[in-house]
């Protein structure tokens, strides 16, 4: 079995069950950053008011 560096910690690590991480640890501290918006893809940003959908009904242009 060839040896693998953990994505999170850069440690070596030979175990099957949470590559490209060493460990549950490392996969759930990898989450967390994706949920908190950590990581980002670089790129010009949205102009939210040009494309957000409109979530209005028609009874709300009733009133």
């Amino acid at each position: 079995m060839s040896q693998k560096i953990c994505t999170n910690c850069e440690r070596s690590f030979d175990t099957k069950g949470f590559e490209p991480f060493c460990s549950k640890r490392c996969a759930d501290v990898d989450l967390h950053h994706w949920m908190q918006g950590s990581y980002v893809i670089p790129g010009s940003g949205l102009d939210v008011e040009e494309n957000a959908p409109s979530f209005t009904s028609s009874q709300d242009d009733e009133r």
